[in-house]
């Protein structure tokens, strides 16, 4: 059974910046593609970012040149860098493992102050 656990987020500056991590367990990683995403309140959850089978990695345009993920494949952990960040940004944050089934973490809290 696949686990998702996120950590790092919190209550941050209109211009600072967050490190998220998603710390993965009980399968395989590298079959998984893993995503980051959000929702703020009153509204759907969005993809923020998410590697592609082709190693690429897509961004949801509002987050373009501020939001980098990454992974660290030993540490079977992904992470999402928020740089620049907006009180738009605020929301809860789900790291997400897809294959055959949609695995989600518990989420965790970003708030943006302006």
């Amino acid at each position: 059974q696949v686990q998702l656990v996120e950590s790092g987020g919190g209550l941050v500056q209109a211009g600072g910046s967050l490190r998220l991590s998603c710390a993965f367990s009980g399968s395989i990683f590298s079959i998984y593609r893993m995503g980051w995403y959000r929702q703020a309140p009153g509204k759907q959850r969005e993809l923020v970012a998410r590697f592609t089978s082709g190693g690429m990695t897509n961004y949801v345009d509002s987050v373009k040149g501020r939001f980098t993920m990454s992974r660290d494949n030993a540490r079977k952990t992904v992470y999402l860098q928020m740089n620049s960040l907006k009180p738009e940004d605020t929301a809860v944050y789900y790291c997400n493992a897809a294959r055959d089934y949609n695995y989600w973490g518990q989420g965790t809290q970003v708030t943006v102050s302006s």
